[in-house]
């Protein structure tokens, strides 16, 4: 029994959870298709989590999170300045209470395809500073599981990024 429906509260059907966390990036994304701007949401939260998995972001994070919203949504800069500072905001602001449910919106919303580019997005963002730290690369796994990855998909993909590893370096 979940609590909330010990609690007497009902629980939404999954079609229309969606976290403030999604609905405020999203809101600002107005030109956007409603599942685009959702998405788009869903993956800059998701990147943000993992730049400040060591908790703090870097301006080489910043600007990689920056080039990949922009190329994703192909957004104007000013734009992607906006969902990216949002996200950035939502992840500091409730990282702890949002970072699973966000992650779980996005994977029931999102094909086996987009987890595997939002995966590699991830080890960028977190590489983009020259070193993937043990928080970052330990955030990535538990993303990768969360997104539904076998540990043996995620390793692959984390063999590319060998040299940024702070563990290697």
């Amino acid at each position: 029994m979940s609590l909330l429906r010990f609690l007497g509260i009902s629980e939404p059907a999954p079609s229309t959870r969606e976290t403030a966390t999604v609905r405020e990036i999203a809101a600002r994304l107005e030109r956007l298709p409603a599942e685009k701007a959702r998405y788009l949401a869903g993956f800059a939260y998701v990147l943000a989590r993992v730049a400040h998995a060591d908790l703090e972001f870097t301006e080489d994070e910043t600007r990689e999170m920056h080039r990949i919203v922009t190329e994703l949504a192909t957004l104007e800069s000013g734009e992607a300045d906006l969902v990216v500072e949002i996200a950035k905001s939502q992840a500091r602001l409730l990282g702890g209470t949002e970072n699973y449910v966000v992650t779980r919106e996005f994977r029931e919303h999102s094909s086996k395809a987009q987890r595997g580019q939002l995966l590699a997005c991830l080890y960028a963002v977190a590489a983009a500073d020259g070193t993937i730290s043990g928080a970052e690369a330990a955030e990535i796994v538990a993303i990768a599981e969360e997104l539904g990855f076998t540990r043996a998909e995620a390793n692959s993909l984390r063999a590319r990024y060998r040299d940024e590893l702070a563990e290697f370096q």
